[in-house]
């Protein structure tokens, strides 16, 4: 029988789940093979200076980077 905290009866008490960073899943996402997806920066205004072909670029979507994904594991630990 397992009893949450803050019951009479204590005979195991379930530890909390780790949340997931609601902000960090919605600008993350998992590929296939586990590694995560995201969305380049610099796409969103003062779009006037920056030349065609560079805005072309920033459209794709990128892999991240493999010092980031330890801490990204962390935030998005179901993920």
């Amino acid at each position: 029988m397992k009893i949450r905290k803050g019951s009479t009866i204590k005979e195991e008490i379930i530890m909390p789940k780790i949340k997931t960073n609601r902000a960090a899943a919605k600008r993350f996402k998992a590929t296939g093979t586990g590694k995560l997806k995201r969305n380049k920066a610099y796409k969103s205004h003062i779009l006037t200076k920056k030349s065609t072909k560079r805005k072309r670029n920033l459209r794709q979507a990128t892999i991240t980077d493999a010092t980031n994904v330890k801490n990204m594991k962390k935030v998005l630990p179901y993920l």
